[in-house]
């Protein structure tokens, strides 16, 4: 049975990406900082055998290096680096919160980065060996034109690039990695407005994890299966 272990699973797109892979047969070990608060995913695991909870601080590296430890020898067919945060409330020009947006770096870039080498002989040791982050086209360049969210945004952009050097670094291991952009969707962060439900970004999302190519490690790719621009 294919392995996929998802952090930020106790809501939103990672409970419903939870879903999603137990739906199609695969083993999740979901990953939360409160399991005793995750009501949700503790009735989905309760349904499906082959969901695990787990729990994970994704910003305490001794957390994710014990978490690491315990599954040693568990191969992980795919990381999934979902957990993430907005940063301050007010990140427009002249709000500049410098320690909300040092956080904001630290859960969306860093910690990431810090899975992937805490988890990396996990991967290596799959059948599918991927390594997949939710990315956003807010962290896009060439799409910004509206401004604005900068501690979001520059988090975003970030682990962007922290995903295409490991697509080049752990090429040679035959990891492919990947950024998603999940779409804009009806969630804590996304807001009621949003056009798009956490289940049809999920669905999509899990799509592309299940078709990914070989060629298309270090790409931004959406939840429809298009590539975006950096």
């Amino acid at each position: 049975m294919p392995t996929l272990l998802i952090t930020g699973a106790n809501r939103g797109l990672g409970l419903e990406l939870t879903r999603e892979f137990a739906r199609h047969h695969w083993r999740v070990l979901a990953c939360c900082r409160s399991p005793e608060e995750a009501g949700d995913l503790q009735a989905l695991a309760a349904a499906a055998e082959a969901v695990a909870i787990h729990r994970l601080e994704v910003g305490d590296i001794a957390q994710v290096r014990d978490l690491a430890g315990r599954l040693k020898g568990a191969p992980i067919d795919i990381l999934f680096n979902n957990a993430g945060i907005f940063g301050p409330k007010h990140q427009r020009f002249g709000e500049t919160d410098e320690a909300g947006w040092l956080e904001a770096f630290r859960i969306n870039c860093i910690a990431p980065l810090r899975l992937a080498e805490a988890f990396v002989e996990h991967v290596a040791a799959s059948e599918r060996r991927v390594i997949a982050t939710m990315g956003s086209v807010m962290g896009s360049i060439a799409e910004n034109g509206s401004g604005g969210d900068y501690a979001y945004r520059t988090s975003k952009a970030a682990v962007h690039m922290v995903m295409k050097g490991l697509a080049v670094d752990l090429a040679a291991r035959g990891i492919v990695t990947v950024v998603l952009h999940p779409g804009w969707v009806q969630t804590s962060m996304g807001g009621s407005n949003a056009p798009l439900t956490p289940e049809a970004s999920a669905a999509g999302l899990t799509e592309v994890l299940l078709g990914l190519r070989r060629e298309q490690s270090g790409m931004l790719i959406d939840y429809q299966g298009n590539v975006r621009p950096w």
